[in-house]
């Protein structure tokens, strides 16, 4: 009685013969029945082998390569262990699919993605996508490629020169390990590209791009600055702004001072306030507190939204506004002046906080929201003001503020019940 494997929800199936040593795979496709030998003796190997075979067909079937002349029945004398077949030269390359992808990205997203998101995408494309899977057919841009991708982003490049048997070029460049961000960012890149292959019938399904091992995903927090960190960059920004270090120097370092006084007293991003005009902002008296605020227009990465911020943001932009005295489509800070940020945390070793994280105009954002929950105020509200979710506050902010623990909640103490006493069971008298 001859053994049989089912696969591919019915498309495949593997089967060996009672006088036979090697097992054969057969597939129906086109009216037609294809039939293999696997040349494997072991039932693991001989199911591999067919998946492959499988595919290949599959591949040859939607490129029209697929022959009935190819229908060919097996052979009574084992097979020899299948060799690697090259592809047909008709089949779709990742650097087609990447350019399919890149046209068709542009002109379905006009409108709808920031023009600097659509361009990151041709950046992960050419700089890391392209220089591994490059000209690979796409029906070899596999699960176990994708990992080899992942190690590939972190692993440094004399090591791996070093498994390759020879030098790399790289080995004289600093390596640095790329953020968690950085590679989710690559892998959702790499599946947009085989998702447009997948539309064009380029390829059968989506490989596994998950990563191999789960990870615990341990929630680090975002870099700010505490009070007294604070005090100290205010200090030296205002410094610089009263003595700086040459006199052509003072406008810039004003409008810093400024930048910074501002981001903190209103949590935009930085690119939200890159882009921001004199007339998205109105100093309004604020009907709840009586007292003078910003009104924000903010246009960043999710459309239009809306801020209203600190009373203290409103000095900042009365002195950018006689300043500069622009047009209301005037940008009010323009481009983020990093170098002087970097100078200045340099100057007060703050640059990082003790975990290493970096500080950078950011920051400010975070100091703006961690302040906010020190001072009690109301999760839901600050979400909504700063155009994201309460769930992001609570995972990114929240878990580490210490202000956000009610003590009481958590040391109180549950009182025992007082038991009544126990009512007689003896019957009443009659007067």
């Amino acid at each position: 009685m001859s053994k049989k494997h089912v696969l591919m929800d019915g498309k495949l199936h593997v089967y060996q013969r009672e006088r036979s040593a090697c097992w054969q795979c057969a597939a129906y496709l086109d009216g037609h029945n294809y039939r293999q030998s696997t040349g494997q003796r072991g039932a693991s190997l001989a199911i591999a082998f067919a998946r492959d075979w499988y595919l290949d067909r599959l591949a040859e079937k939607r490129l029209g390569l697929l022959k009935p002349s190819h229908a060919v029945a097996t052979p009574a004398v084992p097979a020899p262990p299948a060799k690697t077949r090259s592809k047909p030269s008709a089949e779709k390359t990742f650097r087609d699919a990447a350019a399919g992808f890149l046209k068709e990205y542009g002109a379905l997203t006009e409108g709808e993605r920031n023009k600097e998101y659509a361009a990151s995408k041709a950046r992960i494309i050419r700089l890391r996508l392209l220089p591994f899977f490059g000209d690979l057919p796409l029906s070899q841009v596999t699960a176990g490629r994708i990992r080899d991708y992942r190690v590939h982003l972190m692993t440094p490049p004399e090591a791996a020169g070093a498994r390759a048997g020879g030098p790399d070029k790289q080995t004289h460049k600093a390596f640095k390990r790329p953020s968690r961000s950085v590679v989710h960012h690559d892998i959702v890149c790499l599946r947009q590209i085989l998702k447009t292959a997948a539309r064009n019938e380029w390829i059968g399904a989506l490989p596994d791009m998950s990563a191999p091992y789960n990870r615990s995903g341990k929630i680090a927090h975002r870099a700010w600055f505490s009070p007294e960190e604070l005090a100290r960059f205010l200090a030296a920004t205002e410094t610089r702004a009263r003595k700086p270090l040459k006199e052509r120097w003072r406008g810039e370092n004003e409008h810093f001072r400024d930048f910074v006084l501002f981001m903190l007293n209103t949590g935009l991003r930085p690119d939200e306030a890159c882009r921001l005009q004199f007339r998205d902002v109105s100093i309004v008296k604020d009907a709840d507190t009586a007292e003078r605020i910003l009104e924000i227009e903010v246009r960043g990465k999710r459309g239009v939204g809306y801020c209203k911020s600190l009373p203290q943001a409103v000095g900042p932009f009365q002195s950018v506004v006689a300043r500069k005295g622009g047009a209301p489509t005037d940008l009010v800070f323009g481009k983020v002046q990093r170098e002087l940020m970097n100078s200045v945390l340099a100057d007060v070793g703050l640059k990082t906080d003790r975990d290493g994280n970096q500080r950078t105009a950011y920051s400010l954002r975070h100091t703006y929201i961690c302040l906010r929950l020190l001072d009690h105020a109301d999760i839901y509200q600050l979400a909504k003001n700063c155009r994201t979710s309460v769930e992001m506050i609570e995972r990114f902010y929240a878990i580490h503020l210490k202000n956000v623990l009610d003590a009481s909640a958590i040391n109180g103490r549950k009182q025992p019940a007082v038991r009544k006493p126990a009512r007689s069971s003896r019957p009443v008298k009659a007067a």
